[in-house]
């Protein structure tokens, strides 16, 4: 371990001095081995793990004295260990956060004690003692001598005169393995990870020198090489600092940051710490995270960078397009100098050369879709790949004049829907969505009003500030609803000039070009373009005008906008958020006069369309902690007391994105916003009940939220909304309410008194999944009660759960098998399940893919086999089903261990099925899982032990596989549940005399005879077994020894 710590791991300070561990992926993987090892020491190494140190293993820790339990001496300052050496000081002992160690044994259960710390505490543990072997084994064993190889460990243990010797021995050649394994873990870290070299960094330092500069438009003001000389392998490093993997370091100027020295090595790109003095010494130190190239790292760290190298590719991208037409343009007019050659005389052709060029040249500037079938299919698909593979989503810009806008839209269209779904929550991908690319036939004309916009397009290029309002004007006499308008003014170069009048000073082009903007920006084309051209930025700004109308009709057009994932992203890096959600308080003096005159001020207005566009931004994880950071919620709040529902639409869509988070969730109970969402429910508004549905299915994770959505009687609404169907959406959020409502027991008892229940159940077939996953949901927490799992039996809703089984959605499945599985608590339920042949198709679930399906499935089963008729014969007659069940126990999943484990605690109540399951191996996948900090897995595992030891020699079995010694420790849990599968598994396992001595040096003793006194009979009678049976194999030692 010393040997891997001193060469491996990555410090913060160069040599052996003093420094930290680098919080980096190698250091973590070395870390979690070490874990292990500690962990399993005590275990695997029983009498080893009790040899006390030369010196303790000392440091800082954060670990509270509540973190010890049983075991410990605790006091208001301190904590000792129980376990003291030959001298009678602890093996472990903590004061005033400083800890020390001075055994393995001690160390293992540190481990267990810190949890979720214990990575933190072995940073570090490791950090204060730099070579720990020494401590652990003496100064012989310091890990910087090069002669520490195995025999030489060996030969000076054998020639000392320490009584422990052997334990040494084995403690050098163990900490000798470990060394060993993390070399090789090392090694194996290091293969999969993709370095860097400096061809490929100084061919991207060159390219971002050719566009930085003092322009505008450029993308950095410089860069440079701290050091102009260049090694023959092509670092600039120092050659001290090239072993570290170093290559080279820039001193990068961005527009709108402070100057950045930058590193850049063979592991990344990240920032150290700049030159340090007038010397210009570098500080080499990583001050941040590292980034896989230097492009990363600089649009992580300037926005004005990302925002002109997007133009950058942009002008790259429009360039090879330029290339790849005219290659296609040419090679079309090839052929047909060929098709024409083949048919035409040679004479002929030679007497008149020249008209036809002039006749051919005349046709291939024709403005029609003609051209487009001519085109070689392999060079379609292949510019729809580049597009996609382009950094910001693959724009295509307009080539040339001579190309109709239809081959360009069609190769968009696919590189444009492959952004435009990328989704930050559930309903995103619905906003993202795209309608069916109805085109014109091949042959079909351009339509008039293509060639009238590019008349106005040119107006608006050329003309003056009247003319350019006059154009604005025309351009919006036309339907700019339809796709040919809206795509024929971002063809002919319009989108440009519309977002160039943004930034004018004239407030009435600002006006007439949003308002084109704001209708043109639905197309989801558009919304790209408007991004790529640097758009977003420009109406933030807009956002702080003192004109009203301006602030309007730019947060409409960000709300259409921003409707995909770097649009969102632009708002928020240039503070549109903020500003956004200032707008929300423009009303704030407008409350006092009645309400329809409220909301017809202008003021109102501007909050609408605040609300309007935050909702789009909402869709973000970042954009909603920004809107929580700027004070969004209390606003929120306020606009929700309106009557209108204009304005409650937008802001109820807001609040209903933003209850996925926690924060949020806390915030809208602070603001007493659930009273108004269930106000709301009343509304005539399907949209707005869908929204306030769809909030209160958010917020009710919460048992408090639940509570107060029934204290202002929120139920019997949603309830009554059941009953209309017509409108889906509406269905699946009112649905989706009444599970998450159903979780509290007060709930269920209400929506019985309202009859929902049999709703619920008429609502299981002809619906869509959306609605049928939250429908089987509250049905599942309904049918914990005898009373609906009755009126669902007899309303019928048996066989349509049982039907839905055989479905492939997986949210659907996790929440039909659980309602199976309540139903199959009551037997006359239990009856027709088995008769639907309910059990089988639970069973096959058990192979889903899914974790959650299996873990779900195998809950279902349990009541399913304790309520069966002949359940073992029942188990038995599904065809690899037992070891179906037991290869389950290899999961990785806890939940899927811990459900499995509790249906195996039932199918070996049948003594044939237990026989089968032993033979497939179940003993030793079960002793394999008892090393586990999960209360939940350790009950149901505790519980399944207990079963198996009831056949053969399976008793012994689980002692051989060293599956006692960790049960013991389940005693120590706070969990009842787990005291009483524990001692009953104990009670079983004790019946075998070398777990009993297993038992008695771990200690179980003394802790079971706390549970004596348990107010828990079954634990009482459990633990007074096991205590007997330890007792009487050492009456009966003692006897034999006397005899």
């Amino acid at each position: 371990m010393g040997v891997a710590l001193a060469r491996l791991a990555q410090w913060t300070a160069a040599g052996y001095g003093a420094g930290t561990l680098e919080l980096t992926p190698l250091n973590e993987v070395l870390l979690k081995e070490i874990l292990v090892f500690v962990e399993h020491f005590i275990y695997d190494h029983p009498q080893e793990a009790k040899f006390v140190f030369v010196e303790p293993l000392e440091w800082k820790t954060n670990l509270e004295l509540s973190a010890f339990e049983s075991g410990y001496i605790v006091s208001k300052t301190t904590v000792s260990s129980e376990e003291v050496d030959k001298d009678g000081q602890p093996l472990l002992f903590l004061s005033v956060s400083k800890i020390k160690v001075r055994s393995f044994g001690q160390l293992s259960q540190l481990v267990f004690a810190a949890k979720d710390a214990r990575l933190t505490e072995a940073q570090a543990c490791i950090e204060a003692n730099r070579d720990p072997v020494v401590k652990i084994l003496g100064s012989d064993y310091s890990t910087m001598e090069e002669d520490s190889g195995a025999l030489n460990i060996l030969h000076k243990i054998a020639k000392g005169d320490d009584p422990e010797n052997e334990k040494k021995m084995k403690i050098a050649i163990l900490l000798k393995q470990l060394d060993l394994h993390l070399l090789s873990c090392t090694l194996r870290h290091i293969s999969l990870q993709i370095h860097l070299n400096p061809v490929p960094v100084k061919k991207d330092i060159e390219l971002l020198k050719s566009f930085s500069g003092k322009g505008e438009q450029t993308v950095l003001e410089s860069i440079e090489y701290t050091s102009d000389f260049e090694f023959s392998n092509g670092c600039r490093a120092p050659p001290w600092r090239q072993v570290r993997g170093e290559m080279c370091y820039l001193l990068v100027k961005p527009h709108d940051a402070e100057a950045l020295c930058v590193t850049c090595s063979v592991q990344g790109v990240f920032l150290n710490g700049g030159k340090t003095d007038e010397e210009e010494h570098i500080d080499y130190e990583r001050k941040g995270e590292v980034y896989k190239d230097l492009v990363t790292f600089l649009k992580e760290k300037s926005a004005k960078f990302s925002e002109n190298m997007s133009k950058q590719e942009i002008r790259i991208s429009e360039e090879q397009q330029k290339n790849q037409t005219d290659e296609v343009l040419k090679k079309e007019q090839t052929d047909v100098v060929h098709k024409a050659m083949s048919g035409i005389d040679k004479s002929k052709l030679e007497k008149n050369p020249v008209n036809f060029g002039k006749n051919q040249m005349t046709r291939r500037l024709e403005p029609s879709l003609n051209w487009r079938i001519t085109v070689n299919g392999k060079d379609r698909k292949s510019s729809v790949k580049d597009s996609q593979e382009e950094k910001h989503g693959g724009k295509l810009e307009k080539t040339r004049a001579s190309i109709s806008p239809g081959r360009t839209q069609l190769l968009r269209k696919s590189a444009d829907k492959a952004e435009e779904t990328i989704s930050e929550s559930s309903s995103e991908s619905e906003e993202d969505e795209e309608p069916p690319d109805h085109r014109q036939e091949a042959n079909a004309d351009l339509p008039s009003e293509y060639w009238q916009i590019q008349k106005l397009v040119k107006y608006l290029k050329g003309g003056n500030q009247t003319a350019t309002v006059i154009a604005l004007c025309s351009m919006r006499d036309f339907n700019l609803a339809q796709e040919t308008c809206q795509l024929a003014i971002r063809d002919v170069g319009g989108l440009e000039v519309l977002i160039n009048l943004l930034d004018t000073d004239e407030v009435k082009c600002k006006i007439g070009s949003l308002k084109i903007l704001k209708e043109i920006s639905h197309n989801p084309q558009i919304r790209r373009n408007i991004v790529d051209l640097g758009g977003l930025p420009i109406m933030v700004n807009i956002l702080s005008s003192p004109y009203k109308t301006l602030k309007c009709l730019a947060a409409e057009t960000i709300a259409n906008v921003a409707k995909f994932k770097r649009a969102r992203r632009v708002v928020r890096q240039h503070g549109g958020i903020t500003r956004l959600v200032a707008l929300l308080d423009c009303a704030q003096n407008s409350a006092e006069p009645a309400q329809s005159s409220v909301y017809e001020t202008r003021d109102v207005e501007v909050a609408r369309c605040g609300a309007l566009a935050l909702w789009s931004c909402s869709k973000s994880y970042s954009n909603k902690e920004a809107i929580r950071k700027a004070g969004g919620i209390p606003l929120l709040a306020r606009l929700l007391k309106t009557s209108h529902e204009n304005m409650l639409i937008p802001v109820v869509g807001t609040l209903q994105e933003c209850a996925s988070e926690e924060n949020y969730r806390a915030a809208i109970k602070a603001e007493r916003i659930i009273e108004n969402l269930v106000k709301n429910l009343n509304s005539q508004n399907e949209q707005l009940q869908e929204h306030c549905a769809m909030a209160i299915y958010q917020c009710a994770e919460d048992e408090e939220t639940r509570d107060l959505v029934r204290l202002h009687g929120g139920l019997k609404p949603l309830a009554s909304l059941l009953n209309n169907t017509d409108n889906k959406e509406r269905l699946a959020a009112v649905t989706g309410a009444i599970w998450k409502c159903s979780i509290s027991k007060e709930n269920v008892t209400k929506f019985r008194e309202y009859r929902a229940i049999e709703t619920l159940v008429g609502l299981l077939t002809d619906q869509p999944e959306e609605v049928l996953v939250n429908v089987v949901g509250a049905l599942g927490e309904c049918c914990q009660d005898y009373e609906n799992r009755v009126i669902v039996r007899k309303c019928g809703g048996i066989q349509p759960l049982v039907s839905l089984l055989v479905g492939i959605n997986q949210a659907l499945l996790v929440n039909v098998t659980k309602a199976v599985g309540a139903c199959a608590v009551e037997p006359e339920s239990m009856v027709i399940i088995d008769r639907l042949d309910g059990v089988r198709l639970l069973w096959s679930l058990l192979k889903n893919p899914h974790p959650d399906v299996k873990a779900s499935a195998a809950w279902a089963l349990c009541p399913c086999i304790q309520n069966a008729k002949d359940a073992g014969e029942m188990v038995r007659s599904f065809v690899g089903g037992l070891e179906l069940v037991v290869n389950l126990l290899k999961s990785d999943n806890k939940e899927v261990l811990s459900s499995v484990c509790a249906a195996i605690t039932n199918i070996a109540k049948d003594q044939e099925n237990l026989a089968v399951i032993t033979d497939h191996g179940v003993v030793p996948l079960l002793s394999k899982l008892a090393n586990t900090n999960n209360d939940k897995l350790r009950r149901h595992l505790a519980e399944a032990i207990s079963r198996c030891c009831m056949w053969g020699r399976n008793r012994v079995a689980f002692g051989e596989h060293k599956a006692v010694a960790p049960l013991v420790r389940y005693l120590k849990s706070s969990d009842t549940n787990v005291h009483r599968a524990t001692a009953q598994a104990l009670f079983q396992l004790s019946e075998d005399p070398d777990n009993c001595i297993t038992m008695h040096e771990n200690g179980a003793v003394k802790l079971l005879l706390d549970m004596v006194g348990s107010p828990d009979q079954e634990l009482q009678e459990a633990a007074a077994g096991c205590i007997s049976n330890i007792r009487r194999l050492a009456l009966a030692t003692e006897k034999a020894r006397y005899n």
